[in-house]
């Protein structure tokens, strides 16, 4: 006696998998995900040879989040050794002594006194948008979104922006789960993707 055939198909179990499969590679957060860059053709880059990085803005979570993504770029780019980077408590009493109420968003006669007060040729602003742990589902992950605005300090003109965004939840998180890599891995790489765009 014969066996009994199955009345499914044998790809029936991948006709049912494949769709989530798809569905979760729709949802997952990009790994390595970059923003717009915005970069002033006319502008001679070369020529920024000091730079003040005011507080970032933060829209994350954390309250000490922007020091330390504000510390890593500052440390990055002074290593670049493309540039001079003002010490931060220079920047600060700079920005208190001429009244900058936002930091992260001066106007462009702000950051032609602050330019001129620090002698620097450009004048670097943050805001965080992310910085933490992020969850979908069961799977946790850690993500950073920062982005950056140069002025130059002798107009008060946004010359260059960029964003850059790491971590987060991906399909492996999603699969077999972890917890994605440390804070100041993606925070690093993230900074390191800003600083690539700046000085390619």
């Amino acid at each position: 006696m014969k066996g009994k055939q199955s009345k499914f198909h044998p790809l029936f179990p991948w006709i049912l998998i494949l769709p989530w499969v798809l569905f979760t590679l729709g949802c997952a957060s990009a790994k390595g995900a970059k923003g717009d860059v915005y970069a002033d053709k006319r502008m001679d880059f070369t020529s920024l040879k000091s730079m003040a990085v005011m507080p970032f803005e933060n829209l994350a979570a954390n309250p000490a989040a922007t020091g330390r993504v504000r510390d890593i770029f500052m440390v990055k780019l002074l290593a670049s050794g493309a540039v001079y980077v003002v010490p931060p408590g220079e920047v600060a009493y700079a920005a208190s002594r001429l009244g900058i109420q936002a930091p992260w968003n001066p106007t462009p006669e702000e950051v032609v006194k602050l330019a001129g007060l620090m002698k620097v040729n450009g004048v670097v602003t943050g805001v965080l948008r992310e910085y933490g742990e992020v969850r979908s589902g069961s799977a946790i992950s850690n993500v950073v979104s920062v982005g950056i605005r140069l002025f130059e300090g002798q107009t008060g003109k946004v010359v260059w922006s960029a964003s850059s965004t790491k971590g987060g939840v991906g399909v492996w998180d999603r699969l077999f789960g972890g917890g994605g890599e440390p804070m100041n891995n993606i925070t690093e790489k993230a900074v390191d993707d800003l600083l690539d765009n700046l000085f390619k």
